[in-house]
């Protein structure tokens, strides 16, 4: 994440679902991330059993989680983000623009985002993966970025596989 989106987030509206903002955040992080050059896949089961909100592999090969929150509340509940340090050289939390960033850790990156774009506010601090886990997570990417594309030329591949 080198530098920030040119856009910056438009507020998003508190008449929201917790899980319309936790969309809309997704989709601004991950806009933001494209536009900085990363690679980026939602939704991603990791070894542990861990589901990461958005999985971003730089072009240097740098990989980074995003742990999107929808609200303080979100924060509040679940600490189970600490456990995908294992999984990344850097981890970020992604929020909406009304969130109090000043509850997140500051050594983790920050990226306020909504459901048109995102800024950089945070380099999170890197911590370089060992070369198996590094590997691991490289053929991870590789494959369920391939699976989900698969799926979308033929639906029904899925299916068959079941």
């Amino acid at each position: 994440m080198e530098q920030a989106s040119e856009q910056s987030p438009v507020s998003v509206a508190t008449s929201l679902s917790r899980p319309e903002v936790t969309l809309a955040v997704t989709r601004g992080a991950m806009r933001c991330l494209r536009a900085l050059g990363y690679s980026v896949l939602s939704e991603v089961v990791l070894a542990s059993g861990r589901r990461a909100d958005i999985l971003a592999l730089a072009p240097h090969g740098r990989i980074l989680i995003i742990e999107v929150k929808s609200g303080f509340e979100d924060w509040r509940a679940d600490s189970k983000w600490s456990d995908y340090a294992a999984y990344c050289d850097a981890l970020a939390f992604a929020v909406a623009p009304d969130f109090p960033a000043d509850v997140l850790p500051t050594d983790l990156g920050l990226i306020v985002a909504d459901a048109y774009g995102g800024a950089v506010i945070r380099e999170p601090i890197e911590t370089p993966l060992q070369p198996a886990r590094r590997r691991a997570m490289l053929m991870r990417f590789a494959a369920l970025a391939a699976d989900r594309l698969q799926n979308l030329v033929d639906p029904i591949t899925d299916e068959m596989l079941r």
